[in-house]
């Protein structure tokens, strides 16, 4: 058997390539949309992609299913449930599929989704146990998939909550202790609230050390796995909804257009939102008046998401040469609007003083030696819920970074306004999303709750 993890670190995704190197065979499950190292590495081994497996309708990014149908005639498989615009292969819980030695087992697992499966993988067919199970996000390590992210368009939390515990407790925790854990997400995705950083994991560790594994009863899980959710980012509903869509694919080779700064400024003037993806520093110390920090060192596809709505012309500001890798980023979340990216960036800025302003920025003890002389400060504490029990700066108003575009009537515009997170990032993003909506004096913390707890004294 060859099987391979493709972990995606800026959106806590993976993906997994299974052959069969006798037969030739293989199958990708939950693939990215930038499939080509999928297709490279198949044919290093020697193999074929005959079947691409979706586990669900992924909500946090847009799958490369039609890509790699397109790429390599694979067929495209989802639960026999599912509904899709575009031709699939259903699966049948119980149904087995053979690549040779190397045997899938599909087994429905619904819960996080209606359609969700798990897929059982034996390494050799007349083995006892199986090596693996891809979970996809059902069963995380340290987790299991949050039921409530369906709850917006006819599907109740109570209901796939009940859904949930069976197929987990009925289907997974079933399967020989020995067996590997493979889910769809780690620890940062939105998908759930206590995911680790590892990878991989078995069924036996699952069974005593994941805390929704550990409760007595349906109700206990419930209250377990709904509580203190973070709020899924906007962009979630509108992938739910395009991964069933037969929509375009993505050409991962193709630049954006190479743009000078008339031609950019007139996409602006015309309704396009800019999106810098230098790092917060250098963004603070010049910019396009207008623009959304996001930096590409982050998580950028998922807060450009959260931030950016998904009807609008994009335009790049970016360091030379990572044009492409902004715009195939964002299209991992179906964020195919990007027209464009401003050329020579930097010396766009020199030659146009009057079109760059500085971002403020602020250090822990700066912060608190100011404070109390900032009339009407406005505090804006940007983390989210989970986050925010463990502690928050006395005053601070608080407002998850995704909701911000949305609660912008919250906060007056002409306030003094500091946001701060948990380390720099979000704060960037956040306080240039309030001053492209107007307000007149924005500020962010560098380090955030973090930089800022450290400064505190000690109490008595």
């Amino acid at each position: 058997m060859i099987f391979t993890q493709y972990y995606l670190d800026c959106l806590s995704q993976a993906s997994y390539l299974i052959g069969d190197e006798t037969s030739g065979r293989a199958v990708v499950v939950d693939p990215r949309r930038d499939i080509a190292e999928y297709v490279s590495d198949a044919a290093a081994a020697g193999l074929t992609i005959e079947l691409v497996i979706e586990t669900h309708f992924h909500a946090d990014f847009l799958s490369g299913h039609l890509e790699l149908a397109a790429a390599t005639g694979a067929e495209i498989a989802y639960s026999s449930v599912a509904k899709t615009e575009f031709e699939i292969r259903e699966l049948a819980d119980g149904e087995r599929i053979e690549l040779g030695d190397v045997v899938l087992e599909i087994r429905h697992t619904p819960g996080h989704t209606p359609e969700s499966i798990s897929i059982v993988v034996w390494d050799h067919a007349n083995n006892d146990q199986p090596h693996a199970v891809l979970t996809g996000d059902t069963l995380f390590i340290g987790d299991v998939g949050r039921p409530d992210l369906l709850s917006s368009i006819g599907v109740t939390r109570e209901e796939l909550a009940d859904q949930l515990y069976d197929s987990l407790h009925n289907q997974l925790m079933t399967l020989p202790d020995a067996t590997r854990v493979y889910p769809a997400h780690g620890a940062g995705s939105a998908c759930g609230k206590n995911l680790s950083t590892d990878t991989s994991s078995t069924i036996g560790e699952q069974r005593i050390s994941n805390y929704a594994l550990l409760a007595e009863n349906k109700q206990v899980f419930f209250d377990l796995v709904t509580e203190g959710q973070p709020p899924a980012p906007s962009y979630f509903l509108y992938n739910a909804v395009l991964n069933r869509k037969d929509r375009s694919v993505l050409d991962e080779s193709a630049v954006p257009a190479a743009l000078g700064f008339e031609a950019f400024d007139q996409l602006v003037a015309d309704g396009a939102m800019i999106i810098d993806g230098r790092d917060p520093e250098e963004f603070a110390h010049g910019h396009v008046a207008g623009s959304i920090n996001v930096g590409l060192n982050g998580r950028y596809a998922e807060f450009a998401g959260s931030v950016i709505p998904d009807d609008v012309d994009i335009v790049l500001v970016v360091n030379d040469g990572f044009e492409l890798e902004a715009k195939n980023r964002l299209a991992r979340i179906g964020f195919d609007r990007v027209v464009g990216y401003l050329q020579f960036p930097t010396m766009v800025m020199a030659d146009n003083p009057d079109r760059v302003v500085r971002a403020s920025r602020l250090t822990a003890p700066e912060f608190d030696a100011r404070r109390n002389d900032i009339n009407g400060l406005q505090l804006v504490d940007i983390r989210n819920p989970g986050e925010i029990e463990h502690g928050t700066i006395p005053g601070a108003s608080t407002i998850p970074v995704g909701q911000l575009p949305a609660r912008l009537n919250e906060l007056d515009p002409t306030a003094p306004t500091v946001v701060y997170c948990a380390g720099g990032y979000r704060s960037s993003v956040a306080a240039s999303v309030l001053r492209q909506a107007g307000f007149d004096d924005v500020s962010d913390i560098i380090g955030g709750y973090g930089a800022w707890n450290e400064v505190q004294p000690a109490s008595a």
